[in-house]
């Protein structure tokens, strides 16, 4: 079983000097005149270090998105460090003497929240033949006709004998239930002034299936690890102000039509807006944790009593960590962590490159879904996340992003190639936090440049305004994107 995507409607690859010469045409200046002129009047561009408001860190080394909020009370540190203990330390295989964290599996991804979110950052694809432990697959079979309220409370429809998400490790005694293989094929683009990027077309196949026979109308998605800065911030952000730049129909004409995700919230037993998740397919950071540690590392919760462990794999024959293995408390713990993960300040603010790669972001389309600027309510639970104005440049909202990056997987009310515009806020220290980390959902971008190249769907217009930039203006975009 495989999947592949090897097209990109943007930028194909190099086929001779007349598809050279029709791109060149398409991608003329006096278009990318146009569409700045409509697009940008530079209200959004960021005058302050503060990305992440009050709370956001002077920190740019490997430890910079491990801090808690500046802004944190001296009684939330102490929750935080706990929380910190349960998210790197490992879990381990009950019965154990390590009673808090026993529990682990039977099947699993691995057996620490840091084993995905790599100092609280990006993970990265598998290199060469190693086993794939921040990159995962998702699962499903396509939505049949009687499966609408099963999709409304789960998002998909499980496979059976495997569930929702690939395992490939297991407690001594277990079956993985596969191995993931992932190779590339390298696919050059040129771009306007003739220079060449190569970028790298992923293929996934699923090897040695422990469990039987994988159907043929598999659905599978590769998801990278994100990263885990700003998250409560963004949790606290107003529903209302997502639903603001909402524009399904595109009834303003501009080419971008994002659109709530809505999910179902465990918490509550009803429809949610999505706010987390490479599908926007978690509603909190308490649902989309206790999810992670039910399907990454098969451990309980009262709020995810069930694991991803299917009827037929026998996972209740394997010793248990309590009812529930991960305890309210030490829920409560990782969740407040997980919402107390600040973002590091902004860098070369003032630097004139910086500058003109700010305002050519803006001009080309990038921050019609990267969105710069949002803002937090002056009431909230937590305070030191009230009153708070922040710079993540995303919209929160689900954007068709073109067949190239399609998985063809629907979530919720994602379709296959929809993704949540991803938060950018602290990207320019994600190599610098994981030397191995890549770019898009699935980390097949070496660099920022290849992420921007990637792009299709309603930013089709934005990656070809880029390709046509002239070099010194690409450059100061992608080191814009570095300063966040």
């Amino acid at each position: 079983m495989s999947a592949r995507s090897d097209t990109n409607p943007v930028l194909r690859p190099i086929r001779g000097p007349v598809l050279l010469a029709i791109t060149l045409a398409l991608l003329s200046a006096p278009t990318l005149a146009v569409n700045a002129e409509q697009r940008s009047s530079h209200d959004n561009l960021q005058r302050t270090p503060m990305t992440g408001g009050d709370g956001s860190v002077e920190q740019f080394d490997h430890n910079a998105y491990s801090l808690p909020l500046g802004n944190l009370p001296m009684t939330g540190r102490l929750d935080f460090s706990v929380g910190n203990s349960f998210f790197r330390n490992p879990w381990v295989v009950a019965p154990a003497s390590t009673d808090a964290r026993d529990g682990l599996g039977p099947l699993l991804n691995t057996n620490s929240c840091q084993g995905c979110h790599i100092k609280d950052g990006r993970g990265n694809p598998p290199a060469g033949d190693e086993r794939s432990v921040s990159l995962f697959l998702r699962l499903s079979l396509p939505p049949g006709e009687d499966d609408d309220e099963l999709v409304e409370r789960t998002g998909s429809v499980p496979v059976p004998h495997y569930g929702r998400q690939l395992q490939t490790a297991a407690i001594p005694g277990a079956l993985p239930e596969a191995e993931m293989q992932l190779s590339y094929t390298p696919r050059d683009v040129e771009l306007g002034d003739g220079s060449r990027v190569e970028l790298r077309v992923p293929e996934y196949r699923i090897i040695s299936p422990a469990y039987g026979e994988l159907p043929d109308e598999l659905l599978t998605s590769p998801r990278v690890a994100p990263p885990m800065i700003g998250l409560g911030l963004l949790e606290a952000v107003d529903e209302a102000q997502v639903l603001a730049w909402a524009d399904p129909d595109d009834e303003d004409g501009d080419g971008i039509s994002g659109r709530p995700n809505r999910v179902w919230d465990l918490r509550s037993e009803s429809t949610a807006l999505g706010r987390f998740g490479w599908k926007a397919g978690e509603p909190s950071i308490e649902q989309q944790s206790l999810h992670a540690f039910a399907g990454d590392m098969g451990l309980t919760s009262s709020l995810v009593p069930g694991t991803d462990c299917m009827p037929e794999q026998a996972c209740d024959e394997f010793a248990n960590g309590g009812t529930p293995e991960v305890t309210d408390k030490v829920a409560a713990f990782i969740t407040f962590y997980a919402g107390s993960l600040a973002v590091p300040q902004r860098r070369n603010l003032d630097d004139a490159e910086v500058q003109q790669g700010a305002v050519t972001f803006d001009e080309i389309g990038c921050a019609s879904c990267h969105r710069p600027r949002l803002t937090t309510p002056d009431n909230t639970q937590r305070p030191e996340l009230a009153g708070q104005t922040l710079w993540p440049y995303s919209d929160l909202l689900l954007h068709d992003m073109g067949d190239a990056l399609a998985d063809q997987r629907p979530e919720f009310l994602a379709n296959g190639q929809e993704w949540r515009t991803p938060p950018l806020w602290g990207i320019g220290l994600a190599q610098q936090i994981n030397p191995l980390a890549g770019f898009l959902h699935d980390g097949r971008a070496r660099s920022l440049e290849e992420a921007i190249l990637w792009h299709g769907g309603e930013a089709e217009t934005t990656t070809h305004a880029y390709a046509d930039l002239p070099s010194a203006q690409r450059t100061a975009l992608i080191r814009f994107l570095e300063s966040l």
